[in-house]
């Protein structure tokens, strides 16, 4: 993994009343803010995601060029890198799991921006899935603040059809028997494996499996894209983390 830097919020009261003793956002940077400070992107972190995951959009000459633009990214509350429930001190972790908003990421952002680069105006919020859920609450709550949005297969409200499908999520992940009195007593290999294998349907479109697509990018049976690219994907991550994003 490559290096990231790390933003000290001090002592946090998230939206929802409860207060973190201690928080911070883990972030990384990629090209040269300018002078006037007006070239800055701001480029939150998906479900599950770290900025290792998402910044292959990020270069000379790619989506997010940056010879040209400053690019944050922030990782969102919840995803093991900014505080999370792997990563919180006691009262909070084995069964205590403050709850995340969207409110909450945004503005401890928007502490990122100004206290430590000195930005008061984004160029653009790009994001996609939660990321584009986050650049949707950056327009609703600070709209003087952001010039333009670019919102990938996201919406500003989780539909009922999504949410159903993030409960099945949720019920297969908390179904190994590692979980105990509201949090997971040691690493949940099933349940892991059983939730990449859920999101492989979801995520991908028939006509992805149809045309056997995952031939085409490495893979040599359907078996071996769910467990080298799904099971791995979530077997990375914590499941008290996991469960924190689907809440978010």
């Amino acid at each position: 993994m490559s290096e990231h830097e790390i933003f000290d919020l001090g002592e946090l009261r998230l939206q929802r009343g409860l207060t973190l003793p201690t928080a911070h956002l883990a972030y990384q940077t990629y090209g040269s803010l300018a002078a006037d400070k007006s070239n800055v992107i701001l480029y939150p972190t998906s479900y599950g995601a770290h900025h290792t995951d998402i910044d292959w959009l990020i270069g000379p000459g790619r989506v997010l060029d940056s010879s040209q633009w400053f690019v944050v990214i922030p990782n969102m509350f919840g995803n093991g890198l900014s505080s999370s429930p792997s990563n919180l001190a006691e009262p909070y972790g084995l069964g205590r799991r403050p709850l995340f908003t969207h409110w909450d990421n945004v503005h401890a952002q928007r502490r990122l921006l100004t206290e430590l680069f000195g930005v008061e105006r984004l160029a653009l919020v790009y994001g996609w899935s939660m990321g584009a859920q986050q650049a949707l609450h950056w327009g609703a709550i600070f709209p003087d603040q952001v010039a333009r949005i670019c919102a990938i297969c996201g919406s500003a409200r989780t539909s009922i059809h999504n949410k159903v499908f993030l409960e099945g999520v949720r019920a297969a992940l908390t179904a190994d028997p590692a979980w105990r009195d509201g949090h997971f007593a040691e690493r949940p290999v099933r349940g892991l494996r059983a939730m990449g294998r859920i999101y492989a349907g979801w995520a991908m479109s028939q006509a992805f499996y149809r045309e056997r697509l995952y031939e085409k990018v490495g893979f040599a049976s359907l078996e071996d894209y769910l467990v080298r690219s799904w099971e791995a994907n979530f077997l990375r991550r914590s499941g008290d983390d996991l469960l924190s994003m689907l809440d978010t």
